[in-house]
């Protein structure tokens, strides 16, 4: 598909369409929310931010390419004086004091956020149920999951009642959806874009990713939040990238896939047989295929969720009613925390608080937590050596195709292992793009750390190819 950004400010500056009109007309199709992907409505203020473009352009004056945009946030991110719930019960009145600086450095650029996205419960989940707002439904089959976390972002791009939206990524929650939704998402490299105003799930691998219907769309956007935050140590400068960078891939020379991912018990017989008519036609371009061994996906998910349910069980210890949140009296303050946690949270977030408390006490942390900080040191390694034989790494971008909504929830662990080959390019720090052909749930694109560029180069390539 073509940029939405591009021909939307086309018809802006033309003035084929006023920016106030846009803005109604996404917002009404987000009222209904057919597909339980709003949380609120940001209707007032993005109303005020379109008639200030609309008297721009009437003015003769120039606005930026995301001038009079509308976008949607996923309700993780702080967004100054809106309700910030994280689709929780403990936050479900909570305000943001300020503004995340991705959604800041958006905003600066003209874009108008005109929704806060449904999800799941501070990012615990790939389905999109855990959630008190209702399970998000699938933009193509209502009756099957929207994957997430950010199940509402992707949906609400998938069904045009966004132009683009911004996710976060821990363990493939922008992948996993996009993929789902037959949409692009982006999980970009490790500190390309701050993290400052995004709930904490786990530090060491929390992504901000926009999802949107082209790769130039991505392209943009990315752009926009990249780069050094003060507020943010582990954020670093980062090279603009340009259209014309991305629309040549004859660099490319070598593409690798895991063998073990595509021979395991647990993957789809369809999901298979495309992705291996997906290399043939890659092959039929020339360009060099090689099986790579890597860690069974097992490994991967058990890695994963260990060192997440360790940070989120930290990040989340600060949430018990006495500065912000829903607070729960009882007869003294200890009973006061247990209560208003228990009563709070998910189930699925009360499960990976236990769990992680396990990972971190004592007896446990040196067997356990340190094994897999050491685990996840030997997968960034053998990355570095695979994209010593190759430049791109493609694969599936989950096991299966999406379950029917209340599945997941009776049965957790095969949630957990539909993350089975998102979550080791998480732990890797890698950029790593869904683009929505090849399977049912499309195909991951991955390039070594900083290479966000070479990324969307090789989805514009298999735009054409596949």
């Amino acid at each position: 598909m073509a940029s939405q950004i591009h021909t939307l400010h086309q018809q802006l500056v033309d003035k084929k369409i006023t920016c106030e009109g846009l803005i109604q007309e996404k917002l009404s199709l987000l009222k209904p929310n057919t597909y339980n992907s709003v949380n609120s409505l940001l209707e007032t203020s993005a109303l005020e931010l379109a008639k200030k473009v609309d008297a721009k352009i009437a003015n003769g004056e120039t606005i930026g390419l995301l001038e009079g945009i509308p976008f949607g946030i996923k309700d993780v991110y702080m967004v100054q004086g809106t309700y910030t719930t994280a689709s929780s019960n403990l936050l479900k009145n909570y305000k943001s004091a300020y503004t995340a600086t991705a959604i800041q450095k958006l905003i600066d650029a003209g874009a108008i956020p005109i929704v806060k996205e449904n999800c799941d419960s501070f990012g615990h989940g790939s389905s999109s149920e855990n959630t008190i707002f209702g399970a998000v439904k699938n933009a193509i089959n209502p009756e099957l999951v929207a994957g997430g976390s950010s199940g509402g972002s992707a949906v609400n791009v998938a069904k045009d009642y966004t132009v683009f939206s911004i996710g976060g990524d821990t363990g493939g929650s922008v992948r996993q959806p996009a993929g789902y939704n037959n949409v692009y998402g982006l999980k970009p490299t490790y500190g390309r874009i701050s993290r400052y105003g995004l709930m904490a799930y786990a530090s060491s691998t929390d992504c901000v990713g926009p999802i949107a219907k082209s790769v130039e769309d991505i392209r943009i956007v990315l752009n926009v939040m990249s780069g050094k935050d003060v507020k943010d140590q582990t954020t670093y400068a980062s090279a603009e990238i340009s259209e014309a960078a991305i629309s040549n891939s004859n660099d490319i020379k070598t593409v690798g896939y895991f063998k073990n991912f595509i021979e395991s018990d647990a993957i789809d017989s369809k999901i298979k047989s495309d992705f291996l008519a997906s290399i043939e036609k890659i092959k039929a371009k020339g360009i060099e295929v090689k099986e790579l061994d890597f860690f069974k996906s097992d490994i991967l998910v058990s890695t994963y969720y260990t060192l997440a349910m360790a940070e989120t069980a930290s990040n989340l210890s600060r949430l018990d009613g006495s500065n912000y949140g829903n607070r729960i009296e009882d007869k003294n303050l200890k009973e006061s925390y247990a209560v208003t946690r228990s009563e709070n949270f998910s189930e699925e977030t009360k499960r990976r608080i236990v769990g992680g408390n396990q990972v971190l006490s004592q007896g446990f942390s040196d067997e356990i937590y340190l094994k897999g900080l050491a685990l996840r040191d030997a997968i960034a390694e053998n990355f570095e050596n695979d994209f010593k034989e190759v430049d791109i790494i493609l694969s599936p971008v989950t096991p299966g195709t999406p379950p029917k909504i209340g599945d997941s929830l009776k049965d957790p662990h095969a949630m957990y292992l539909s993350d089975a080959y998102t979550v080791g390019f998480s732990l890797g720090q890698l950029p790593t793009l869904t683009i929505p052909q090849g399977t049912e749930t499309g195909l991951q694109i991955t390039a070594a750390k900083n290479n966000d560029e070479l990324v969307l180069k090789f989805a514009n390539f298999l735009k054409d190819t596949i």
